[in-house]
């Protein structure tokens, strides 16, 4: 039959079939579990009719690639490198092509997965010391009275763990372990923060000073420097030895893999280097997606899969080179613009949510959410509360990861900030860039380019290619004002916003993380 489902969702055609329950316990071959999700996506039998009650308490991985792009897989059009687990995955799953981070950056946007809140809301954006991301050994990271995603889970009865790249405060004060997760395997900061790179900068930002990159495990440096070539394969068997540990219990497991990362040349195994069709990005890409695979198989094989909900996201867009032809540093097509500034294609990042029996496979929502919608969804999946004692940016989307009728975005708006200067604000279809002074770092326009309002239609006009501003001025002046509202709460150069929170910042002197005799 027929079917209307959320706006922006393609009609599917579905059979009045009852999905059938998987036990959770039950052990499958490797073989036949793939199997039966395949013939069950096929013939509609893992789409829930539609309306459904939404699950209660499931378990929550979230993979978080770091400076992916949007077009660098092949569910979001890559003919470059070869993804067939993420293909699997969304052919399983819902794809989301509109689901945005909070900054082009690793810190700010990883803040506001972790808290629910743009990074200006809680003092991550930018600090005298490091400017928009954290350097090692800085006094500054995540404040603790911050409510972190582990803590809203951890207090519902979940086990938490992060397995990869924290960055949000290296200092025993904020590591993840002083925030909500019971066990840490990972770096501190960003791959490319080593100590070759500090003796290049010499004194600025304490160069000097920094130590190998240091792989922990909870709050002890194991290994440094750490093998980078083999972290992507590392982190991932421990993610599954974790996942067997905790399979008796609901389990929270964050992944925020370190690939295809900061340097030019990216790590992979040996078993990927060199053998993409596009060098060590390529590599490193296949190899992620040789990492989801084994994590969707040994679901399926502990009988997890149907009451495990996974998200595959990244961090921010791919900073890509300046011949876009050269795809060497990544794509972000067919969005414009490149990662760490306020382009779509480093807002807009290629996301894929897997719970076979409850997110309806083969589906496309095309509504605006955001990363800092997971805090808030998650928490209330889990039957928890939201804190009353402050605000959470973040809304609840489970509507729309379960295919709700008449879900529809949360957002009235929604703010593009380089670090703490508002340049753009979304609403609807629309993304309106303010006429700011463009020498600070502007996506459309050049440092000697007099300040201009833009205005795209992010649906029209997927590359943001015809600024129609003059067109629309109810549409500008309406997000004029959406903007005055964020520079009130949230602030803008030199302006504090009233709503904002202070970054944590520890008392005395920082030390690097290094080996202990």
């Amino acid at each position: 039959m027929s079917l209307t489902t959320t706006q922006g969702e393609r009609r599917v055609l579905l059979r009045s079939i009852h999905p059938p329950q998987l036990p959770r316990r039950k052990l499958l071959t490797r073989r036949n579990a793939i199997l039966f999700v395949a013939l069950a996506s096929l013939f509609g039998l893992v789409r829930p009719a539609i309306g459904a009650d939404l699950p209660q308490r499931p378990n929550v991985i979230v993979v978080f690639c770091d400076n992916l792009g949007y077009g660098d897989i092949q569910p979001f059009g890559s003919t470059l490198h070869r993804t067939p687990n993420l293909n699997r995955m969304a052919t399983q799953g819902r794809k989301f092509t509109h689901f945005c981070v909070t900054a082009g950056v690793c810190t700010p946007s990883r803040a506001s997965l972790i808290t629910g809140c743009y990074s200006q809301r809680v003092g991550m954006h930018q600090n005298p010391r490091d400017g928009h991301v954290l350097r090692p050994i800085s006094p500054y990271g995540l404040n603790p009275d911050e409510v972190t995603i582990a803590e809203s889970l951890k207090d519902r009865g979940y086990a938490t763990a992060i397995i990869g790249k924290w960055h949000l405060g290296d200092q025993p004060e904020f590591l993840p372990t002083r925030q909500g997760f019971d066990f840490f395997f990972g770096v501190p900061y960003s791959d490319d923060m080593t100590r070759a790179v500090g003796q290049r900068l010499g004194d600025r930002l304490d160069g000097k000073q920094w130590p190998p990159l240091p792989l922990m495990e909870n709050e002890v440096v194991v290994e440094a420097p750490c093998d980078r070539n083999g972290l992507t394969k590392r982190y991932t068997e421990r993610a599954m030895q974790w996942i067997r540990e905790h399979q008796e219990e609901p389990f929270f497991l964050y992944f925020p893999q370190a690939m295809p990362g900061s340097t030019r040349t990216p790590f992979s195994s040996e078993a990927f280097r060199g053998k993409s069709r596009n060098g060590p990005w390529g590599d490193s890409i296949e190899e992620l997606d040789w990492s989801i695979g084994q994590l969707m198989d040994q679901l399926m094989e502990l009988g997890l899969a149907s009451n495990t909900l996974v998200i595959w996201t990244s961090d921010n867009g791919a900073p890509i080179n300046r011949d876009l032809g050269d795809l060497s540093r990544g794509s972000n097509r067919p969005l414009h613009g490149r990662g760490y500034t306020t382009s779509e294609g480093a807002f807009r990042v290629p996301t894929l949510i897997w719970q076979p029996g409850h997110v309806r496979a083969g589906t496309v929502c095309d509504e605006l959410v955001s990363t800092m919608d997971l805090l808030p969804t998650l928490t209330k999946l889990a039957g928890g509360e939201l804190p009353s004692d402050r605000k959470i940016d973040g809304h609840d989307i489970a509507p729309l990861i379960y295919s709700q009728p008449n879900a529809t975005s949360p957002y009235d708006a929604f703010y593009y900030y380089h670090r703490d200067q508002l340049q753009a604000v979304r609403s609807g279809p629309w993304k309106l860039f303010l006429p700011i002074d463009p020498s600070a770092g502007h996506p459309h326009l050049g440092k000697n380019d007099p300040p201009q309002t833009l205005l795209f239609h992010l649906y029209g006009d997927v590359s943001c290619q015809r600024n129609v501003a003059a067109r629309h001025p109810d549409v500008v002046d309406r997000l004029m004002k959406l903007a005055d509202q964020a520079r009130e709460d949230l602030g803008d150069q030199g302006r504090p916003g009233k709503g904002q929170r202070a970054i944590g910042k520890i008392d005395g002197q920082p030390h690097a993380q290094t080996i202990q005799p």
